[in-house]
């Protein structure tokens, strides 16, 4: 596919960095030469130095060819016109980032008016990931499919954990209906057979629907339970749209802002939240405040070190499920080495969205990629697909398909029923079935089999 990146951004690059990987030609555009110099000469892009909203910027980039713009420069209205542009210029898909929380509740409205594929809001998806987790503090990650039928919930296997010692075949001791789809044990990443053995340290990963993970984690005397109430340390848009979620399923929300300004607008929109005016890095103002007793923390400043060190006092001196926002990803490795709670990376999210987009756009075999989740530094997917017509898949029990190795079929949603399946089950056209895939890229259902 032919590919239009307008902004060079943290999420800009990010995007081209994992689209280029898939062989998609790809323009970036900024009007900061340094910005477009710097990308092109790190990842396999072309640069075009002007304003995204200039035609002739867009014809020099090529709008005439291409088959998608994605407009993720710092400005919303940016944004929207540039795709608006795109479409009449180029008749090619156009999606735009739009952060702003005054357009929130109008972003369906917009998108259907200006005709784009979709619109993007980071923070509003980073708010949702972090508001999931409080609501299951067990899970250090839950990725959700068919509509929230079936969830993927990876949590750490703890030293007083039953599962030490046991083989993945075992786990219908503890419950029949849920699968290990995936296991990280140090930095690789591992789709395990029945043989498999559980160690201390390990991140494993199950699929289940909703009610059966709940069951499970019981089983294994793991809390279910959400949290109660939350401290949010920093006031900016991701703060906003989680204390609006987290106070309309009644959970108490604290939000600790040192600019007084910002302080008095938050009050103003959310006046059922507790807004404190103060330094979340003082630790007197922290206690004062009830970190001791928190059940939920949430460090969301600008700073990544900051909201590191944060989550690590809160894990020091509280039993808080404790949420970190990362915007920079060059140092996962000693992050993860940090033991920290639940990472978001708002980038990440944004740039997997649209990853999503492209690989159903670039698919015109049996199926569509629903959903997308990379998972363990890209290192394994996640992905949902319906199947919407006849393939070699449909109609073959699991057992009698050639499926290639590390890639594992997690979970078959058919007809309003979560099937974890075996052998003798059959994927058939309408159903969600979600695939778990590691060292491969893939965006058709058919392509998890043997060549």
């Amino acid at each position: 596919m032919y590919i239009i990146v307008v902004g060079c951004g943290k999420v800009g690059y990010t995007l081209v960095e994992q689209l280029s990987g898939e062989n998609h030609n790809i323009v970036v555009v900024d009007e900061r030469a340094e910005r477009v110099q710097e990308l092109t000469e790190s990842l396999d892009a072309m640069g075009v130095v002007g304003n995204g909203i200039s035609h002739q910027t867009l014809m020099e980039a090529g709008i005439d060819k291409a088959d998608l713009l994605v407009a993720v420069t710092g400005s919303d209205e940016q944004n929207l016109l540039c795709c608006v542009l795109a479409k009449k210029a180029g008749h090619c898909n156009a999606i735009a980032r739009v952060r702003n929380p005054i357009y929130h509740k109008e972003l369906e409205f917009l998108q259907k008016e200006f005709g784009l594929a979709m619109i993007i809001n980071p923070e509003s998806a980073a708010a949702n990931e972090i508001a999931r987790l409080f609501q299951f503090p067990s899970a250090l990650e839950i990725d959700s499919f068919a509509n929230g039928h079936v969830e993927l919930l990876h949590f750490r296997i703890g030293k007083n954990s039953p599962l030490i010692h046991e083989k993945v075949m075992n786990i219908r001791t503890f419950h029949h209906n849920i699968l290990v789809a995936m296991v990280k044990r140090n930095d690789q990443v591992i789709i395990p057979n029945g043989e498999f053995v559980f160690e201390e340290g390990d991140i494993a990963a199950i699929a289940a629907d909703p009610a059966e993970a709940t069951s499970f984690f019981k089983k294994l005397g793991i809390g279910t339970g959400r949290v109660s109430n939350a401290m949010i340390i920093g006031g900016g848009t991701i703060a906003y749209y989680l204390a609006e979620k987290l106070i309309a399923t009644g959970i108490h929300t604290t939000i600790i802002e040192v600019n007084r300004e910002r302080c008095e607008e938050l009050s103003d929109k959310l006046p059922n939240a507790v807004i404190v005016h103060g330094d979340g890095t003082d630790q007197n103002l922290l206690l004062q405040e009830g970190l001791p007793n928190a059940e939920g923390f949430a460090a969301l400043t600008g700073l990544d070190e900051e909201n590191i060190l944060l989550s690590l006092y809160a894990k020091g001196i509280s039993n808080a499920k404790t949420m970190t926002k990362i915007n920079r990803i060059k140092f996962t490795e000693v992050i993860n080495n940090l033991n920290l709670d639940s990472i978001v990376y708002p980038r990440l999210t944004t740039a997997a969205l649209i990853t999503k987009y492209v690989r159903s756009m670039s698919n015109s075999m049996g199926s569509n990629v629903e959903n997308l989740y990379r998972l363990e530094d890209g290192k394994a997917e996640a992905l949902e697909f319906i199947i919407h017509e006849s393939s070699p898949v449909v109609g073959i029990p699991l057992h009698q398909l050639r499926i290639r190795k590390n890639i594992l079929i997690a979970c078959i949603y058919h007809r309003g029923k979560v099937i974890i399946p075996g052998g003798n089950d059959c994927m058939q056209i309408g159903d969600s079935v979600v695939v778990i895939a590691a060292n491969h890229r893939i965006g058709d259902i058919n392509e998890i089999l043997e060549a």
